[in-house]
């Protein structure tokens, strides 16, 4: 595997001692002298060739933010896989036509894929077009099973090696297949996910989902393994080691919702790996009225109560600074007191970055007085976005029933959904005006938060709502 420094990030050597410093965010890491050597090899920017036993300390830079993986075109081995796709459906005829039509146009040698179609008790042609472009055609057991368990019958007629999931209402392009396969060299990846993008931009809720679905992981490459985070991988484009399958008992057949959270994290705590690649496009079509949009948002809500049950030791994570934590108290107080609670905020950032000064200065790092407050700003701010977001996501229908009776809510929950939804529409930059992306970005979080208050109240359990507060980044290698 290659790998090579983040563009904001120096390896410095002062006086023996070894520093990785990242400028954006602000944080450095200590080195040893063999990790330095390792990680010199890309101080110029090259790319750092590891060998396997040096894979598992850079995969923990790249955790930290401080390397990225670099990969060239994929290499597909002399020998092949052999693929099982595998695409549950039920009443979705036309879309299942599209579906197969786009798997005819795949560059994975034919040869080596098998197509098969499940059946979940549909009423209209969907088992004659399956049988037309000659998929292994099976029946799901019963009439609306749900696709976990019509993925798990096909799974247990599956001849290959990787099975690859794909919804009936996506297409592939034809180098799905050839760009996530590849990853599957690493013996211990159990799982591959590829790129979810939007089928439709005629409609606004098209244009939001284009940036805002939940299925589009990331621009960038991710890999969890071991450890309590929440990463997953969504189903509708999934690649899994059959035997990796097999060893977990495959999806939960009693789950309509999340049945791909709670597979992707069973293989985790396994000691399997799973990685997304922004690679192996597929083109899901979204739901495009408010309606379907706000319903299908309700509905992934509700797995969290599930989820929690299933996996306790998986909680929500913040990184909460105490002296940040105090800083942002003092704005809230402003508004409430007097604007006279603003007046220690300078105070006690240049207090802040004058000891993180001092202590730098110790090293000799070139961090100056003027960097350090920026950055500390900067953590400010993210702090207050995932605040925001924390609260519109998981209390807005709370918060507006407040606000009926104490009017000064509305005030709180203007700027919280203005900093959320702002920051939001000025990272994903969508195609639509931002009043448009404002007023459905809280109608989905609203249905989402719905959907959890109700899963929650359901199973009687309301540990989703807990979250695991850290006062720094954990820097330890």
């Amino acid at each position: 595997m290659n790998y090579r420094l983040r563009h904001n990030v120096e390896l410095l050597d002062r006086d023996g001692e070894y520093f990785l410093v990242s400028k954006k965010p602000l944080y450095q890491l200590r080195l040893n002298r063999s990790l330095a050597d390792l990680v010199g090899r890309g101080a110029d920017g090259s790319v750092i060739s590891a060998a396997a036993s040096e894979h598992g300390i850079m995969e923990q830079l790249v955790a930290k933010g401080f390397a990225e993986r670099v990969r060239t075109a994929p290499e597909l081995s002399a020998s092949l896989p052999e693929v099982s796709i595998v695409i549950p459906v039920m009443n979705r005829a036309d879309e299942l036509r599209r579906c197969l039509t786009s798997l005819t146009q795949l560059s994975y040698p034919h040869e080596k894929l098998q197509i098969i179609v499940v059946d979940d008790g549909s009423s209209d042609a969907s088992p004659d077009v399956a049988r037309e472009f000659g998929a292994l055609l099976v029946a799901s057991g019963g009439v609306g099973r749900g696709p976990a368990a019509a993925r798990n019958v096909g799974a247990s007629m599956a001849d290959g090696e990787i099975l690859a999931f794909i919804d009936s209402d996506c297409t592939a392009s034809p180098d799905w297949l050839c760009q996530l396969i590849p990853a599957f060299s690493d013996s211990a990846m159990a799982a591959v996910g590829g790129q979810v993008d939007g089928m439709c931009s005629e409609s606004a809720v098209d244009r939001y989902e284009a940036v805002m679905s939940s299925l589009s992981i990331s621009s960038r490459e991710r890999v969890g393994s071991s450890g309590s985070d929440t990463f997953y991988l969504p189903s509708c484009n999934l690649l899994v080691r059959r035997s990796a399958f097999t060893s977990v008992g495959g999806f939960n057949d009693g789950m309509h919702v999340g049945e791909d959270v709670d597979l992707t994290w069973r293989l985790r705590d396994r000691g399997w790996s799973i990685c997304y690649l922004p690679l192996g496009n597929i083109l899901h079509e979204h739901r495009t009225s408010i309606r379907s949009f706000m319903s299908r948002r309700f509905d992934y809500g509700t797995s969290e109560g599930i989820l929690q049950i299933l996996h306790p030791t998986r909680h929500k994570r913040m990184v909460i600074p105490p002296l940040l934590a105090a800083i942002l108290t003092l704005c809230l107080m402003s508004f409430v007191i007097s604007w006279w609670a603003l007046l220690p905020v300078s105070g006690l950032l240049l207090c802040d970055a004058a000891a993180v000064r001092l202590r730098s200065g110790k090293h000799g790092l070139p961090l100056g007085l003027s960097a350090i407050v920026a950055g500390r700003l900067r953590a400010l701010g993210s702090l207050i976005y995932y605040l925001s977001y924390h609260l519109v996501r998981y209390y807005s229908i709370a918060i507006i029933a407040i606000a009926l009776f104490v009017p000064v809510c509305w005030v709180l929950f203007g700027a919280v959904l203005a900093c959320a939804a702002g920051v939001d529409f000025a990272v994903k930059k969508p195609k639509l005006a931002f009043y448009l992306f404002a007023g459905i970005y809280l109608l989905e979080q609203v249905a989402y938060g719905a959907g959890v208050f109700w899963g929650c109240l359901s199973r009687r359990c309301f540990a989703s709502y807990r979250i695991e507060i850290f006062r720094q980044i954990e820097q330890t290698a």
